[in-house]
């Protein structure tokens, strides 16, 4: 079920500021308040999704397409597509999913270490 007050609803409604880095009619990009790398980028559609399954199960065609462009683009725009990125996903308890809206992570900038 959808938690009308996780932080990214929240966001979306401007009750808490974000620093963006890119925003479309559908999606938002961000940077996380609490990087785990020198670049750290919050992407969230803008529309109520739990996670990745319901992101896929429920979103219009044209809203997923978008979301995933948009992640190219925020990728060029960040001018790491040369050096690389990591995209992470977490999907429920033990995805290590924390907040309840679908959202991916862009880190870069450094060397991303293995992950255990």
């Amino acid at each position: 079920m959808y938690d009308e007050n996780n932080i990214f609803a929240k966001i979306l409604r401007n009750e808490i500021p974000c620093d963006i880095i890119y925003e479309d009619k559908f999606n938002l990009f961000f940077k996380d308040i609490n990087p785990q790398a020198k670049i750290h980028v919050l992407g969230i559609p803008k529309f109520k999704c739990v996670d990745f399954t319901d992101f896929v199960n429920n979103a219009e065609e044209e809203k997923i397409i978008s979301f995933f462009k948009s992640i190219k683009t925020v990728i060029n725009k960040l001018r790491i597509q040369n050096n690389g990125y990591r995209i992470i996903t977490n999907s429920g308890i033990d995805g290590g999913q924390e907040v309840p809206h679908y959202h991916i992570h862009i880190l870069a900038g450094e060397k991303i270490g293995r992950l255990r």
